[in-house]
């Protein structure tokens, strides 16, 4: 039997080790990467890899790269206005060019930052439009990715804040004002979000859905627990006149839909490492 091939666009933070375990498993790997100082390090990796730029049309080996089974987007958008627009058009061009590949799967790495903050359990069924979205530039890029059906497959998974190892809570508050301090954090630790994307892979999920850690403590009990284990200064926690918004995402439906187990449960037992 041909060892199934996963293509990885974007090589980063999460791309990367998800590239070595999805290598570790079994799979044939290929990888982008913006930089080319990178290239040597992820092929020692065991990954086939490729320079890629969306600027926001492909510049680069995008037809290499497309020669896979599976396909994993995984370019976080740009911050500010131009990211509305620039990242929807860097999706949309990856799109056109799926369309006349071979490729049976696609899955598009998107974020919880689409669900507003109206202070109850969000859902998937909750944003299924720009208009309904806190981040409509998202939402676009979604919808760009679902075209593709019913060619092939297309997965959305909107992930939750990632952290773990060097992603330390307490790192991003030391010395600062926090006034959110009552607020539920939604996180996925990167070991989790390795085996849900796996998870989805493997058994071919279609459909969108949230990945997220299932349990939720207030942001204070996270930046008190970071900052004492790694020696952070703890930020100034002070109460606001109004409670801030928040929004508690449920992952229920990829959990029932993988019978994934999670790792790391439990934000405030995440893996860290300096």
């Amino acid at each position: 039997m041909t060892k199934k091939t996963v293509s990885i666009l974007g090589c980063g933070w999460l791309g990367i080790p998800l590239a070595e375990k999805l290598f570790a498993t079994g799979y044939t790997v290929k990888g982008s990467t913006t930089s080319a100082e990178k290239l040597p390090m992820l092929r020692q990796k065991g990954i086939d890899a490729y320079q890629l730029n969306l600027s926001p049309e492909p510049v680069g080996d995008l037809a290499a790269l497309l020669q896979a089974d599976t396909v994993i987007i995984d370019i976080p958008p740009k911050t500010g206005k131009l990211g509305d627009r620039f990242h929807p058009e860097q999706i949309q061009y990856l799109t056109n060019a799926l369309r006349q590949s071979s490729v049976a799967h696609v899955i598009y790495v998107s974020s919880t930052s689409v669900y507003p903050e109206l202070s109850r359990v969000m859902v998937e069924a909750d944003v299924k439009t720009p208009g309904q979205s806190a981040a409509p530039g998202l939402v676009q890029a979604e919808q760009n990715i679902q075209q593709l059906t019913p060619n092939c497959l297309t997965t959305v998974l909107r992930c939750a804040g990632l952290m773990g190892y060097d992603r330390i809570p307490g790192k991003y508050v030391a010395g600062r004002t926090v006034d959110s301090g009552a607020v539920p954090v939604n996180y996925l630790h990167q070991d989790d979000a390795e085996g849900l994307i796996s998870a989805v892979i493997s058994l071919k999920l279609a459909g969108t859905y949230n990945a997220v850690a299932p349990e939720h403590p207030t942001r204070e009990a996270i930046y008190r627990k970071s900052c004492a284990d790694f020696g952070y200064q703890l930020p100034a926690i002070v109460i606001p006149d109004q409670p801030a918004p928040y929004k508690i995402i449920s992952g229920e439906k990829l959990m029932q839909a993988t019978n994934y187990q999670f790792r790391y449960p439990d934000p405030l037992q995440f893996l860290y490492r300096l």
